[in-house]
Protein backbone atom coordinates (compact mmCIF):
# COMPACT_ATOMS: atom_id res chain seq x y z
CA UNK A 1 0.00 0.00 0.00
CA UNK A 2 1.14 3.60 -0.28
CA UNK A 3 1.24 6.18 2.20
CA UNK A 4 -0.49 9.50 1.16
CA UNK A 5 -1.82 12.83 2.99
CA UNK A 6 -4.81 15.14 2.26
CA UNK A 7 -6.57 17.69 4.41
CA UNK A 8 -9.82 18.42 2.15
CA UNK A 9 -11.21 15.69 -0.23
CA UNK A 10 -14.01 14.66 -2.23
CA UNK A 11 -15.67 11.19 -1.51
CA UNK A 12 -17.43 9.67 -4.55
CA UNK A 13 -19.91 7.14 -3.10
CA UNK A 14 -21.52 5.22 -6.23
CA UNK A 15 -24.76 3.66 -6.68
CA UNK A 16 -23.94 -0.08 -5.88
CA UNK A 17 -22.97 1.19 -2.36
CA UNK A 18 -26.15 3.40 -1.82
CA UNK A 19 -28.93 0.93 -3.09
CA UNK A 20 -27.26 -2.72 -3.24
CA UNK A 21 -29.83 -4.50 -3.74
CA UNK A 22 -30.30 -2.53 -6.94
CA UNK A 23 -33.23 0.15 -7.98
CA UNK A 24 -36.49 -1.88 -6.27
CA UNK A 25 -35.28 -1.70 -2.80
CA UNK A 26 -33.58 1.96 -3.10
CA UNK A 27 -31.38 3.20 -0.77
CA UNK A 28 -29.41 0.78 1.62
CA UNK A 29 -26.61 1.34 4.92
CA UNK A 30 -25.00 -2.10 3.92
CA UNK A 31 -21.99 -0.37 2.64
CA UNK A 32 -22.25 3.48 4.34
CA UNK A 33 -21.74 2.91 8.13
CA UNK A 34 -18.01 2.28 7.44
CA UNK A 35 -17.32 5.28 4.98
CA UNK A 36 -19.57 7.18 7.75
CA UNK A 37 -17.04 6.12 10.41
CA UNK A 38 -14.39 7.19 8.28
CA UNK A 39 -15.72 10.36 7.51
CA UNK A 40 -16.36 11.33 11.03
CA UNK A 41 -12.89 10.10 12.54
CA UNK A 42 -11.20 12.34 9.49
CA UNK A 43 -13.30 15.37 10.37
CA UNK A 44 -13.06 14.84 14.27
CA UNK A 45 -8.74 15.57 13.51
CA UNK A 46 -9.45 18.74 11.50
CA UNK A 47 -10.06 17.18 8.09
CA UNK A 48 -12.45 18.24 5.43
CA UNK A 49 -14.93 16.32 3.36
CA UNK A 50 -17.11 16.57 0.69
CA UNK A 51 -19.24 13.87 -0.51
CA UNK A 52 -20.33 12.85 -4.15
CA UNK A 53 -23.34 10.41 -3.85
CA UNK A 54 -25.37 8.75 -6.64
CA UNK A 55 -28.45 6.50 -6.21
CA UNK A 56 -31.04 9.32 -6.34
CA UNK A 57 -32.68 8.17 -9.43
CA UNK A 58 -32.29 4.21 -7.50
CA UNK A 59 -34.11 5.30 -4.22
CA UNK A 60 -36.65 6.91 -5.88
CA UNK A 61 -37.49 4.55 -8.63
CA UNK A 62 -39.79 2.41 -5.86
CA UNK A 63 -42.08 5.26 -6.02
CA UNK A 64 -42.97 5.45 -9.82
CA UNK A 65 -43.48 1.69 -10.08
CA UNK A 66 -43.24 1.54 -13.60
CA UNK A 67 -42.78 -1.96 -15.91
CA UNK A 68 -41.12 -0.52 -19.13
CA UNK A 69 -38.31 1.62 -19.72
CA UNK A 70 -38.76 4.64 -17.85
CA UNK A 71 -38.42 7.99 -20.06
CA UNK A 72 -36.66 10.91 -19.36
CA UNK A 73 -39.62 12.67 -17.41
CA UNK A 74 -39.61 9.66 -15.22
CA UNK A 75 -35.97 9.57 -14.56
CA UNK A 76 -36.19 13.21 -13.44
CA UNK A 77 -39.22 12.52 -11.58
CA UNK A 78 -37.52 9.58 -9.63
CA UNK A 79 -34.66 11.49 -8.88
CA UNK A 80 -37.01 14.19 -7.38
CA UNK A 81 -38.38 12.18 -4.83
CA UNK A 82 -35.12 9.62 -4.35
CA UNK A 83 -32.93 13.01 -3.52
CA UNK A 84 -34.21 13.65 -0.58
CA UNK A 85 -34.37 9.80 0.58
CA UNK A 86 -30.28 9.61 -0.63
CA UNK A 87 -29.78 12.58 1.86
CA UNK A 88 -31.71 11.16 4.43
CA UNK A 89 -29.80 8.34 4.21
CA UNK A 90 -26.91 10.19 4.70
CA UNK A 91 -28.00 12.68 7.54
CA UNK A 92 -28.63 9.91 9.89
CA UNK A 93 -24.76 8.72 9.78
CA UNK A 94 -23.76 12.31 10.96
CA UNK A 95 -24.20 14.57 13.82
CA UNK A 96 -23.24 18.20 12.01
CA UNK A 97 -25.71 19.31 9.04
CA UNK A 98 -25.26 17.65 5.79
CA UNK A 99 -26.15 20.17 3.06
CA UNK A 100 -27.55 19.43 -0.74
CA UNK A 101 -25.72 20.94 -3.51
CA UNK A 102 -26.98 20.21 -6.74
CA UNK A 103 -25.43 20.54 -10.01
CA UNK A 104 -25.22 20.59 -13.98
CA UNK A 105 -22.19 21.02 -16.27
CA UNK A 106 -23.65 24.52 -17.27
CA UNK A 107 -22.93 25.51 -13.65
CA UNK A 108 -19.48 24.57 -14.06
CA UNK A 109 -19.14 26.28 -17.33
CA UNK A 110 -20.75 29.39 -16.10
CA UNK A 111 -18.31 31.85 -14.49
CA UNK A 112 -20.02 32.97 -12.11
CA UNK A 113 -22.31 30.55 -11.29
CA UNK A 114 -18.30 28.29 -10.76
CA UNK A 115 -17.37 31.47 -8.21
CA UNK A 116 -20.57 31.22 -6.48
CA UNK A 117 -20.33 27.46 -5.99
CA UNK A 118 -17.09 27.73 -4.80
CA UNK A 119 -18.13 29.61 -2.04
CA UNK A 120 -20.71 28.22 -0.99
CA UNK A 121 -18.53 25.23 -0.35
CA UNK A 122 -16.42 27.17 1.12
CA UNK A 123 -18.15 28.25 3.54
CA UNK A 124 -20.49 25.15 4.49
CA UNK A 125 -17.06 23.93 5.40
CA UNK A 126 -16.39 26.74 7.72
CA UNK A 127 -19.15 25.93 9.33
CA UNK A 128 -18.50 22.44 10.22
CA UNK A 129 -21.38 20.91 7.23
CA UNK A 130 -20.88 18.19 4.99
CA UNK A 131 -21.49 19.19 0.98
CA UNK A 132 -23.34 16.17 -0.77
CA UNK A 133 -23.24 16.75 -3.89
CA UNK A 134 -24.85 15.05 -6.85
CA UNK A 135 -25.91 16.04 -10.65
CA UNK A 136 -29.04 17.82 -10.60
CA UNK A 137 -31.11 14.89 -12.43
CA UNK A 138 -34.54 16.79 -11.67
CA UNK A 139 -33.42 19.76 -14.86
CA UNK A 140 -30.64 18.48 -16.59
CA UNK A 141 -30.50 17.63 -19.71
CA UNK A 142 -28.51 15.59 -22.03
CA UNK A 143 -26.44 18.61 -23.56
CA UNK A 144 -26.29 20.05 -19.87
CA UNK A 145 -25.34 16.72 -17.56
CA UNK A 146 -21.47 15.66 -17.00
CA UNK A 147 -22.66 12.27 -17.14
CA UNK A 148 -21.49 10.37 -14.38
CA UNK A 149 -20.34 10.45 -11.78
CA UNK A 150 -16.75 9.88 -10.93
CA UNK A 151 -16.06 13.12 -13.71
CA UNK A 152 -18.47 14.87 -11.41
CA UNK A 153 -16.50 13.92 -8.30
CA UNK A 154 -13.40 15.41 -10.39
CA UNK A 155 -14.56 18.45 -11.14
CA UNK A 156 -16.06 18.94 -7.46
CA UNK A 157 -12.52 18.46 -6.57
CA UNK A 158 -11.59 20.90 -8.68
CA UNK A 159 -14.09 23.58 -8.06
CA UNK A 160 -13.55 22.77 -4.28
CA UNK A 161 -9.57 23.14 -4.47
CA UNK A 162 -9.37 19.57 -2.63
CA UNK A 163 -5.79 17.82 -2.18
CA UNK A 164 -7.43 14.30 -2.86
CA UNK A 165 -10.54 12.96 -4.48
CA UNK A 166 -11.13 9.62 -3.27
CA UNK A 167 -13.47 7.21 -5.53
CA UNK A 168 -15.19 4.58 -3.65
CA UNK A 169 -15.89 1.62 -6.27
CA UNK A 170 -17.22 -2.19 -6.07
CA UNK A 171 -13.58 -3.30 -7.36
CA UNK A 172 -10.18 -2.49 -6.19
CA UNK A 173 -8.59 -0.30 -8.16
CA UNK A 174 -7.43 -0.42 -11.93
CA UNK A 175 -6.08 -3.49 -12.76
CA UNK A 176 -3.76 -4.98 -15.79
CA UNK A 177 -6.81 -6.78 -16.91
CA UNK A 178 -10.55 -7.76 -16.13
CA UNK A 179 -10.32 -9.61 -12.90
CA UNK A 180 -13.50 -10.84 -12.83
CA UNK A 181 -12.57 -12.65 -15.93
CA UNK A 182 -8.34 -12.44 -16.06
CA UNK A 183 -7.42 -14.48 -12.82
CA UNK A 184 -3.69 -13.08 -13.61
CA UNK A 185 -4.98 -9.67 -13.53
CA UNK A 186 -2.62 -7.77 -11.36
CA UNK A 187 -3.52 -4.42 -9.09
CA UNK A 188 -2.10 -0.97 -10.15
CA UNK A 189 -1.13 0.20 -6.50
CA UNK A 190 0.52 3.66 -8.14
CA UNK A 191 -0.26 5.19 -11.54
CA UNK A 192 2.35 8.69 -11.78
CA UNK A 193 1.16 8.90 -15.69
CA UNK A 194 -1.83 8.65 -17.34
CA UNK A 195 -0.42 6.92 -20.57
CA UNK A 196 -2.28 5.42 -23.54
CA UNK A 197 -1.76 2.22 -21.58
CA UNK A 198 -3.15 2.87 -18.70
CA UNK A 199 -6.67 4.26 -20.71
CA UNK A 200 -6.71 0.72 -22.51
CA UNK A 201 -6.06 -1.40 -19.30
CA UNK A 202 -9.35 0.86 -18.26
CA UNK A 203 -11.42 -0.17 -21.69
CA UNK A 204 -10.20 2.70 -23.89
CA UNK A 205 -10.08 3.30 -27.72
CA UNK A 206 -8.87 -0.22 -29.42
CA UNK A 207 -8.86 -2.13 -25.76
CA UNK A 208 -9.91 -5.71 -25.15
CA UNK A 209 -9.60 -5.80 -21.47
CA UNK A 210 -11.89 -3.05 -20.39
CA UNK A 211 -12.40 -3.54 -16.37
CA UNK A 212 -16.01 -2.39 -16.57
CA UNK A 213 -16.96 1.13 -15.46
CA UNK A 214 -12.95 2.09 -15.12
CA UNK A 215 -12.96 4.54 -17.74
CA UNK A 216 -14.68 7.26 -16.27
CA UNK A 217 -12.48 6.88 -13.52
CA UNK A 218 -9.37 7.51 -15.57
CA UNK A 219 -11.15 10.13 -16.95
CA UNK A 220 -11.30 11.41 -13.25
CA UNK A 221 -7.93 10.96 -12.48
CA UNK A 222 -6.43 12.52 -15.76
CA UNK A 223 -8.53 15.93 -14.99
CA UNK A 224 -7.62 15.60 -11.22
CA UNK A 225 -3.80 15.05 -11.31
CA UNK A 226 -3.18 17.81 -14.53
CA UNK A 227 -4.65 20.14 -11.91
CA UNK A 228 -2.83 18.82 -8.96
CA UNK A 229 -4.57 16.85 -7.25
CA UNK A 230 -4.28 13.02 -6.29
CA UNK A 231 -7.13 10.47 -6.48
CA UNK A 232 -7.88 7.46 -5.05
CA UNK A 233 -9.91 4.46 -6.79
CA UNK A 234 -10.72 1.71 -3.57
CA UNK A 235 -13.37 -0.74 -3.13
CA UNK A 236 -15.57 0.59 -1.08
CA UNK A 237 -17.58 -2.68 -0.53
CA UNK A 238 -14.60 -3.55 2.33
CA UNK A 239 -14.86 -2.32 5.82
CA UNK A 240 -10.76 -2.93 5.30
CA UNK A 241 -10.43 -0.28 3.05
CA UNK A 242 -11.69 2.63 5.47
CA UNK A 243 -9.58 1.58 8.26
CA UNK A 244 -6.35 1.46 5.77
CA UNK A 245 -7.31 5.20 4.73
CA UNK A 246 -7.67 6.40 8.36
CA UNK A 247 -4.45 5.29 8.65
CA UNK A 248 -3.28 7.50 5.56
CA UNK A 249 -2.47 4.00 3.61
CA UNK A 250 -4.24 3.81 -0.14
CA UNK A 251 -5.62 0.07 -0.38
CA UNK A 252 -6.35 0.71 -4.01
CA UNK A 253 -4.77 2.31 -6.72
CA UNK A 254 -3.05 5.96 -6.46
CA UNK A 255 -2.94 8.38 -8.98
CA UNK A 256 -0.83 10.76 -8.12
CA UNK A 257 -0.32 14.34 -9.58
CA UNK A 258 1.66 15.85 -11.81
CA UNK A 259 2.82 18.48 -9.32
CA UNK A 260 1.87 19.33 -5.31
CA UNK A 261 -1.88 20.72 -5.16
CA UNK A 262 -1.05 24.15 -4.27
CA UNK A 263 1.45 24.39 -6.37
CA UNK A 264 -0.64 23.12 -9.55
CA UNK A 265 -3.40 25.85 -8.75
CA UNK A 266 -0.62 28.75 -8.68
CA UNK A 267 1.19 27.72 -11.66
CA UNK A 268 -2.88 27.25 -13.55
CA UNK A 269 -3.96 30.95 -11.91
CA UNK A 270 -0.16 32.52 -12.63
CA UNK A 271 0.12 31.04 -16.63
CA UNK A 272 -2.66 29.19 -17.88
CA UNK A 273 -5.42 32.26 -17.15
CA UNK A 274 -5.41 35.46 -19.04
CA UNK A 275 -5.99 38.80 -17.01
CA UNK A 276 -8.73 40.50 -18.17
CA UNK A 277 -7.90 43.75 -15.96
CA UNK A 278 -6.46 45.36 -12.36
CA UNK A 279 -7.13 46.16 -9.15
CA UNK A 280 -4.97 48.77 -8.47
CA UNK A 281 -3.87 48.93 -3.78
CA UNK A 282 -2.68 50.53 -1.39
CA UNK A 283 0.46 50.28 1.01
CA UNK A 284 -2.21 48.77 3.39
CA UNK A 285 -3.57 45.96 1.10
CA UNK A 286 0.30 45.54 -0.25
CA UNK A 287 1.63 44.33 2.78
CA UNK A 288 -1.87 42.48 4.09
CA UNK A 289 -1.25 40.62 1.03
CA UNK A 290 2.30 40.37 0.89
CA UNK A 291 3.51 39.48 4.88
CA UNK A 292 -0.16 38.08 5.83
CA UNK A 293 -1.39 36.12 3.33
CA UNK A 294 -4.68 37.72 3.41
CA UNK A 295 -7.28 38.01 0.78
CA UNK A 296 -8.18 41.24 -1.03
CA UNK A 297 -10.64 43.57 0.70
CA UNK A 298 -12.54 46.14 -0.97
CA UNK A 299 -11.15 49.15 1.19
CA UNK A 300 -7.51 48.61 0.49
CA UNK A 301 -8.46 48.88 -3.86
CA UNK A 302 -7.68 52.60 -5.32
CA UNK A 303 -8.83 52.01 -8.60
CA UNK A 304 -9.96 49.64 -10.97
CA UNK A 305 -9.13 49.37 -14.70
CA UNK A 306 -10.49 46.93 -17.74
CA UNK A 307 -13.72 45.58 -18.09
CA UNK A 308 -13.79 42.08 -16.41
CA UNK A 309 -16.56 39.76 -15.45
CA UNK A 310 -16.98 38.21 -12.04
CA UNK A 311 -14.53 35.00 -11.80
CA UNK A 312 -12.08 36.42 -14.24
CA UNK A 313 -8.41 36.80 -13.70
CA UNK A 314 -6.84 40.12 -12.64
CA UNK A 315 -3.60 41.79 -11.69
CA UNK A 316 -3.19 43.33 -8.45
CA UNK A 317 -0.90 46.36 -9.17
CA UNK A 318 0.76 48.19 -6.35
CA UNK A 319 3.35 51.67 -7.55
CA UNK A 320 2.52 50.47 -11.67
CA UNK A 321 3.85 46.85 -10.58
CA UNK A 322 1.93 43.90 -10.71
CA UNK A 323 2.34 42.27 -7.70
CA UNK A 324 -0.55 39.33 -7.61
CA UNK A 325 -2.67 37.86 -9.54
CA UNK A 326 -6.51 36.35 -8.80
CA UNK A 327 -9.58 35.56 -9.37
CA UNK A 328 -11.94 38.50 -8.44
CA UNK A 329 -15.40 37.81 -7.23
CA UNK A 330 -17.26 41.06 -8.57
CA UNK A 331 -17.42 42.35 -12.14
CA UNK A 332 -15.61 45.74 -13.08
CA UNK A 333 -18.43 47.69 -12.34
CA UNK A 334 -19.11 46.30 -9.36
CA UNK A 335 -15.15 46.44 -8.20
CA UNK A 336 -15.43 49.87 -8.61
CA UNK A 337 -18.30 50.80 -7.23
CA UNK A 338 -16.73 49.39 -3.83
CA UNK A 339 -13.46 50.12 -4.29
CA UNK A 340 -12.19 51.87 -1.29
CA UNK A 341 -15.02 50.77 1.10
CA UNK A 342 -15.29 48.78 4.26
CA UNK A 343 -16.85 45.09 3.40
CA UNK A 344 -19.78 45.74 5.66
CA UNK A 345 -20.86 48.60 3.53
CA UNK A 346 -20.57 46.75 0.02
CA UNK A 347 -24.33 46.07 0.50
CA UNK A 348 -25.19 49.64 1.12
CA UNK A 349 -23.25 50.19 -1.74
CA UNK A 350 -24.10 47.91 -4.38
CA UNK A 351 -27.95 46.88 -2.47
CA UNK A 352 -26.13 43.54 -2.32
CA UNK A 353 -23.38 41.49 -1.37
CA UNK A 354 -21.95 38.70 -3.62
CA UNK A 355 -18.41 37.97 -1.50
CA UNK A 356 -16.78 40.63 1.37
CA UNK A 357 -13.51 40.19 -0.64
CA UNK A 358 -12.81 41.09 -4.38
CA UNK A 359 -10.23 38.61 -4.36
CA UNK A 360 -10.04 35.31 -1.81
CA UNK A 361 -6.55 34.28 -0.67
CA UNK A 362 -7.72 31.02 -1.99
CA UNK A 363 -7.81 32.45 -5.74
CA UNK A 364 -4.67 34.59 -5.17
CA UNK A 365 -1.00 33.99 -5.82
CA UNK A 366 1.78 36.12 -5.64
CA UNK A 367 4.25 37.12 -8.40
Amino acid sequence: MHDFSWQRAVIKVGSSLIAPGGSQQGCSAQYLLPIAKFITTALAQGKEIILVSSGSVAAGRASIPIKHAPSIAEKQAMAAIGQTQMMQNWARFFDQPCAQVLLTMDDLHDRQRYVNIQNTLRELLAHNAIPIVNENDTVAINELKVGDNDNLAAYTAMVAQADTCIICSDIEGLFTANPRTDKHAELLTCVTAITPEIKAMAGGAGSAVGTGGMLTKIEAAEKCTQTGIQMLVVNGQSAATFDALAEGKCPGTLFTPKSGSVKARMEWLQYTLQSKGALHIDTGAHAALIHKGASLLPIGVVSVSGEFKAGDAVNIVFNDNVVAKGLCQYDYNEAATIAGCKSDAISTRLGYTLSDVLVHRDNLVIL
